[in-house]
């Protein structure tokens, strides 16, 4: 429906039989913002864990407390390469009923953001820091598959608590990349 939806903006009202309105002009972008905010209010209302994005997708809401994190922009880094992979695995994470393999790859996405700003990470972070950012994806099934895994955990669990552990390292980690480029220019 919310691909269909618009908003009617020029018409005349035809009064023969109660006809009634004949629109001939549309917008489509106002459609979709008011039929999404009508929809987001009636999801609300049930208690509903669900939310329909400006994209008309159906996403799941965030937990608790951690709204802010996947609504604050990301500080100025590669489009190509973090922005755009943390804005996807979001989207994959928080899709209506996505499956525990998904969530794994959002995870694993996040943490491909961060092997991808290492090596600059690795002039401002101890080696232990460094290393101990990449232990939970390396150990826990998400970026290998051996017999050495740790995959006795409850997976619905502890994947929300990596997918936003590692949002959160990204927003970190751009921030202090930030602050020390600044500091040394």
């Amino acid at each position: 429906m919310f691909d269909c939806v618009s908003k009617p903006t020029l018409g005349f009202y035809h009064e023969w039989n109660g006809c009634g309105w004949h629109y001939s002009e549309f917008d489509k972008k106002s459609g979709q913002e008011e039929f999404r905010s009508e929809l987001n209010q009636l999801l609300s209302g049930y208690g509903s864990s669900y939310e329909l994005s400006v994209d008309g997708e159906i996403l799941e809401l965030p937990e608790a407390g951690m709204e802010s994190l996947l609504e604050i922009e990301l500080p100025e880094c590669d489009p190509q390469n973090v922005k755009a992979r943390v804005s996807h695995a979001t989207l994959k994470f928080r899709r209506y009923r996505s499956s525990v393999e998904e969530r794994r790859e959002a995870v694993r996405e996040l943490a491909d953001v961060l092997e991808f700003l290492r090596p600059k990470l690795k002039t401002i972070l101890t080696k232990k820091d460094e290393s101990d950012l990449f232990e939970i994806a390396n150990k826990f099934a998400i970026r290998h598959h051996n017999e050495s895994q740790k995959t006795e955990y409850d997976q619905s669990i502890w994947l929300t608590w990596m997918f936003y552990f590692y949002l959160a390292t990204i927003h970190a980690a751009l921030g202090l990349l930030e602050k020390t480029e600044k500091g040394n220019s």
